[in-house]
Order: C-alpha cells, then structure tokens, then sequence
C-alpha cells in the first residue's frame, strides 16, 4: 500500500483516473482541477509546478488521488483511511509535498491526517458540499434578470472574483485566461437589474455529468434583496442545459445566510470538508 507522488500530469490521470471519476460527487473539485489541467495546461492556477499523487492499496488496485496547485492548499479526494495516515507521513519525508503548509480534505479524514502529520494545525475553514436534489425558484423572485456574460464583463468578473477571494481568504488572484475559458461556454451569468450588473455567479463544465456552481458574488452594499438567489437559481439552471445531470456546490459554513439561500433552491448536504493549515 502506497502513494506514488509525480509531477506528470498524464501518469496522475491514467492512474488515478478511473478512481476519481468512479466518485465524481465526492470529488468534484478534483475532476475540475483536472479539467482546467488538461485544457489549459500545467500553469493554470499560477506560475508553481503541480503535483499529484495516487493511492495503491494491497490488491494493487488505485483507489483514489490528490493534487496541489501552489498557493492553495492540497487537494485530497474521496480514498481508504489507510490512505489518508499515509499521506500525513509521507508528507514528511517525500520532497513533493515537502513545502505544503495546508490540506483541503473530507472532514472525516481530518483528525487522523492532523495526527499523521505530526505538525500543529488548526481547521481554518469549513465548507459544506451541497447536490441538487430538485430546483426551487427562489421566492419572492428578486428585480432583474439573469444575462449571460460576455468578454466586455471581463474587467468586473476580475474584480468581483478577487473580491470573492479576499472575503473568502481564498489563495490567489482572479486570472483573465480562466474567466474568459468559463465565458465562452457560457460558465459565467450575472443578475442585472435596472441595466446595471448586482451579482454574479458561475458553474463548471460538466465533469463525468457534475457540474459545480461557484464562485457566488453580490457586492456588500447590493446584499439582502435576493440577487444572489436569482443567479445561483439560474447559473444551476444553465448547468443543467450544459449537459449536467448533477449540480453541485460548496458553501462556507460561517455563512449561515448563503446556506440557507442554497438550502431553500432545493440543495441538499453531502458531506463537509475542512481545511487544516499549519500553526
């Protein structure tokens, strides 16, 4: 039983692959790192190298992956506890994952890869993994209209993106090149009200048939009219017309208000993740 850490993108997807897409729920967020991977290459999601890694349990079958994008943190999917104990000492000893100073993992796995790791941490954020189980229009329907964006809105989903991030404590900045990829398939809708932009909302490309809504935006002085409940209704409605045949999302448990909007459009829990950052 093992992890076979690498840099070679294509090893990581013919190995773990299968295994990650057999639980494209669960690890949504993989299969949309790799997507981006694969489409737009190594550089992605900023200038450092990534890497990867794949777990082989004692019947030689891989049962499942990680991946890091520096600055964020690593990205641990759906595999065995055995697998998760190993991670926490590998990371000791392997040169790969040697500098990661953060783990982004299923909170059932957290306390057992804390221990494993030997180092003091602390959770320093929870989110909850949300599926749609039925539509919900939101009600009452807020002023406005959802509109798709375009290239010209390219300079405000920039702005509102590394809004979203700094309110979040999200790592990084918005990047032009990954808003402009999600603004050709039409990834990105705004609310408008009045001819004026109010909020903002996105899904991914549907990944083995799960697509992920996110990011959700409405600006500070725009909140509490239910804008946000109109385009997160529509951008799920428009990851449907993709090709979606799940509609998933991730909602920061410290914001009970964004929880209960999603809740009353008919989102439903899965499981909560955790992210455990060194002290």
């Amino acid at each position: 039983m093992t992890w076979t850490l690498s840099t070679d993108f294509a090893a990581f997807v013919a190995a773990a692959g299968p295994a990650v897409a057999a639980r494209p729920v669960e690890n949504t967020s993989l299969l949309t790192a790799m997507d981006a991977l694969e489409r737009r290459g190594p550089t992605a999601y900023g200038p450092d190298t990534p890497f990867f890694g794949w777990w082989t349990g004692a019947d030689g079958a891989v049962s499942g992956g990680l991946l890091c994008t520096p600055p964020r943190p690593l990205l641990l999917g759906a595999v065995p506890a055995e697998a998760v104990e190993a991670l926490g000492s590998a990371q000791a000893v392997e040169p790969l994952p040697a500098g990661v100073d953060g783990f982004d993992v299923r909170r059932r796995d957290a306390a057992a890869l804390a221990a494993a790791w030997g180092k003091p941490s602390r959770v320093a954020a929870e989110a909850r993994l949300y599926r749609l189980a039925g539509l919900v229009a939101p009600h009452p329907l807020p002023e406005g209209r959802p509109l798709a964006a375009t290239e010209a809105h390219l300079p405000l989903l920039v702005e509102w993106v590394d809004a979203f991030k700094r309110e979040s404590g999200e790592p990084g900045r918005a990047r032009e090149a990954a808003l402009r990829d999600r603004v050709s398939y039409g990834g990105m809708l705004l609310w408008e009200h009045a001819g004026t932009p109010v909020s903002m909302a996105g899904f991914f490309r549907p990944v083995r048939s799960v697509s992920r809504v996110g990011p959700v935006y409405t600006p500070p002085q725009l909140r509490g009219r239910g804008y946000a409940a109109g385009v997160t209704h529509a951008v799920s409605e428009a990851a449907y017309r993709a090709g979606a045949t799940e509609v998933v999302l991730f909602a920061d448990l410290a914001n009970p208000t964004s929880n209960g909007v999603y809740r009353r459009l008919g989102y439903t829990p899965v499981e909560d993740r955790v992210e455990l950052a060194a002290l």
